[in-house]
């Protein structure tokens, strides 16, 4: 070798010892203060595991599975701390998709203090306590175009949740249930003075204890469900947008011909008391929409904020849309603690929801 070979050699070694990569094999640059060693593991699956198993193998990798992990763990936390009043925000067709069953669960178990979901959602939920069902179904016929495969459901009276079918004689039954067992005894009193508006809360109080009666009595095979589940553990579910949803039409329609209203605005004091009495306050937000705003923004009207969030939404934060709005973003306005502990996941709920119920539940359990 030449001396300026040697030289070169030298300079390459000198270089790489100045930058810390021949020092303890990556060590820690100073001038480096983003960068701190931690190295990416490799997730285990293996025959036997359980969920929280694999949700705690995520920690050692990247990207959405340590974003998973870190819900897990919040989550956890949030099921754990017993001065935790916990708000589930439930948007999304969650019970046509057979989420329905975990939610209940989770109410019945002590998990859940408030929900906050959409009339859809009770709307469905009431369809299965009653005697209905969802049924499997397709996106598509492959020998039909789009329109000429909705079209032909149409014609035989079927109505599609992506691929989720129900038959719109349910809708009929619906309407039955709620004017034979719910909306009769939220009419107004005739010997009373005024009329007494409902809340809205009472209502889904009232379509629970309807749901649990009608399912016992008539032996359904499935279970009363998410507002039955509310109603007999005393857990209030409001509905701040349940005129859009058919629960809601139908509840116009009752209207009409009978001494009965909806007061919108009432159960936003109740909801509010809940959260200030709060000792720590945490939500577990499935997807967006108005029960995670209306979730949310019960803090601007208190004198804290969450304490524990996890999201689950399929919407990008760039769009500026609610739905896809950060818990960074929510923390600006004072809804969550400047301490607080969040986390979000991104994918479809009716895979990351009970992913996550389940490795939370099995770590306090």
């Amino acid at each position: 070798m030449t001396d300026s070979d040697e030289e070169t050699g030298d300079d390459a070694a000198g270089a790489e010892s100045d930058h810390g990569g021949g020092d303890d094999h990556g060590g820690h640059d100073p001038h480096r203060e983003e960068f701190g060693e931690d190295p990416v593991g490799h997730t285990r699956a293996t025959a036997g595991m359980t969920v929280s198993e694999l949700v705690d193998g995520y920690g050692d990798a990247g990207i959405g599975a340590a974003a998973v992990n870190e819900a897990g763990d919040v989550l956890a936390e949030m099921f754990e701390n017993d001065d935790c009043t916990v708000f589930l925000s439930l948007a999304g067709a969650m019970v046509p998709a057979g989420m329905r069953r975990i939610v209940a669960d989770l109410i019945r178990d002590g998990y859940v203090d408030a929900v906050v979901t959409t009339g859809a959602n009770l709307t469905h939920d009431a369809i299965e306590a009653i005697g209905g069902k969802h049924h499997h179904g397709r996106t598509h016929d492959p020998e039909k175009t789009p329109r000429e495969h909705d079209e032909g459901l149409r014609d035989e009276g079927v109505d599609r949740i992506y691929n989720v079918y129900l038959p719109q004689e349910h809708f009929a039954d619906f309407e039955g249930h709620l004017r034979e067992e719910v909306f009769p005894a939220l009419e107004a009193d005739p010997d009373a003075e005024g009329t007494d508006a409902v809340s809205i809360a009472d209502l889904t109080r009232e379509l629970g204890r309807a749901n649990a009666a009608v399912n016992e009595r008539d032996d359904v095979p499935e279970g009363p469900g998410v507002a039955a589940a509310a109603y007999e553990c005393d857990v209030p579910i409001y509905c701040p947008a349940v005129q859009d949803s058919v629960l809601g039409l139908q509840a116009w329609m009752y209207a009409q011909t009978a001494d009965f209203t909806l007061d919108a605005l009432d159960d936003m004091t109740e909801l509010t008391d809940l959260a200030f009495e709060a000792d720590d306050a945490g939500c577990l937000l499935v997807g967006g929409g108005v029960p995670k705003n209306f979730t949310l923004q019960t803090m601007l009207v208190t004198p804290r904020a969450y304490d524990y969030a996890v999201q689950i939404t399929m919407d990008p934060e760039a769009t500026g849309g609610l739905s896809g709005a950060s818990l960074e973003e929510a923390r600006s306005w004072g809804k969550l603690e400047k301490d607080a502990r969040n986390a979000s996941v991104y994918g479809d709920a009716t895979v990351m929801l009970p992913m996550l119920v389940a490795a939370a539940r099995e770590r306090v359990e």
